[in-house]
Parts: structure tokens; sequence; C-alpha cells
């Protein structure tokens, strides 16, 4: 089953900054082969369940083996079972509907 998951690992105790615990999470998920989008607070995923709950255990473990006793992950996922949508096209159709009333409100001050 596809799956589509925002990520977002956040090590505990280990200071204020978190961006090289980030990094080596990131380079576990590129190393999948997953397709990823990285954003401000975190990370889509898109791919098999088990591939990705593979490489978010894996995420964990690495962030762990870099010293980090504790860590706080938030998960939202979505599957779909009535046909596939890539990140892309999910994103794509919300795009296409501001378009589309932008347009809308354009026609109606020119009026």
């Amino acid at each position: 089953m596809i799956v589509i998951v925002d990520l977002c690992v956040v090590p505990i105790g280990v200071g204020v900054s978190v961006s090289e615990y980030v990094t080596a999470c990131e380079r576990v998920l590129r190393e999948a082969g997953l397709k990823t989008f990285m954003h401000a607070y975190g990370t889509n995923i898109e791919g098999e369940w088990e591939e990705v709950f593979a490489a978010v255990r894996s995420c964990h473990e690495t962030v762990h083996e870099m010293g980090a006793p504790r860590i706080s992950t938030t998960i939202r996922l979505g599957t779909r079972t009535d046909r596939a949508q890539t990140m892309e096209e999910k994103i794509e159709s919300v795009e296409r509907k501001l378009n589309d009333e932008t347009s809308i409100a354009s026609c109606r001050r020119v009026r």
C-alpha cells in the first residue's frame, strides 16, 4: 500500500540546534530511495508502507546513535484505495483551484 507521510523527528536533550540530527534523518530517507520533500517543520515522504516505516525506524535508530537520549516524533499519514495519487498531484490540485479562484476574482473585478 502506498502511503504519504508527514514526518517531524525532534531529538530531545541535545541542545537548541537540531540541524545535524535532521540532516542525518534526511540522509537515511534519501538512502532508502524514498520520494521526499523537506519543508521547514518536517519532511513529506511517499512510498510503500513497509519501506516508509522501516526508514522512520532507521531515522530513530540513527538519531539515538548520535546521542539523543529521547526523540519525539509526529507523524501524519494518508492512504488511498480508490486511486493512486502522488504528493505532486495533491499540491497541483490545490494550486489549480487557487489559480481558478484568482482568475474568477480577476474577472469579477474587471466588470
